[in-house]
């Protein structure tokens, strides 16, 4: 890769469809979240993989907000896009809506960022990743939070760290008060 290569957001944009099949269900008859994290998943890695060209690996996954029940029978579409880009890591925003044939309904089921690092295949080690070229003023935006997401995430592993350093169980015992939850030590 050139040092100063950088490729479209549209160039890497996936879309995935599938149908939601009877295997897919769960216990109450909706579809599994696992195969739909799954899926997001797939897209996500052949999101970054095109825009990288490169093999990559999922680094972490901001928070999964489902939104609405799959049904077994609803086609589901997932949409993926390169949001943000580092050296090696890439934010792939990723959006996912489900349609019922049958009475026209189109809802948003999931919504969700995944941090997707590209690596050599050999050594496993990062390897750099082309800029992004941004077109219009969606992708800066999205391009901007992601920055904001990004340090954000740095801020709160940082917060929680200090705090589970400075929990005292005997202390902070009070906290208890109120939560579902007895002590019998």
């Amino acid at each position: 890769m050139s040092e100063n290569e950088y490729r479209t957001v549209k160039a890497s944009q996936q879309v995935l469809k599938e149908l939601m099949v009877p295997s897919y269900a769960n216990f109450g008859g909706k579809v599994h979240g696992g195969i739909i994290l799954s899926l997001m998943d797939k897209i996500a890695y052949t999101c970054a993989a095109t825009h990288a060209r490169s093999y990559c690996v999922t680094a972490s996954i901001d928070s999964v907000d489902f939104l609405n029940p799959v049904e077994v029978g609803e086609l589901l579409t997932l949409y993926a896009s390169v949001n943000y880009v580092g050296k090696s890591s890439m934010e792939i925003g990723i959006k996912v809506v489900s349609e019922d044939f049958h009475k026209g309904i189109v809802k948003p089921t999931n919504t969700s960022y995944f941090t997707m690092v590209a690596v050599d295949e050999e050594t496993r080690l990062p390897v750099k990743v082309p800029g992004l070229v941004l077109e219009d003023d969606v992708e800066v935006k999205r391009f901007l939070e992601g920055i904001t997401r990004r340090k954000f995430k740095r801020t709160y592993k940082d917060e929680l760290r200090q705090a589970r350093r400075a929990l005292d169980v005997d202390i902070d015992l009070e906290q208890l008060a109120g939560e579902n939850c007895r002590v019998v030590r």
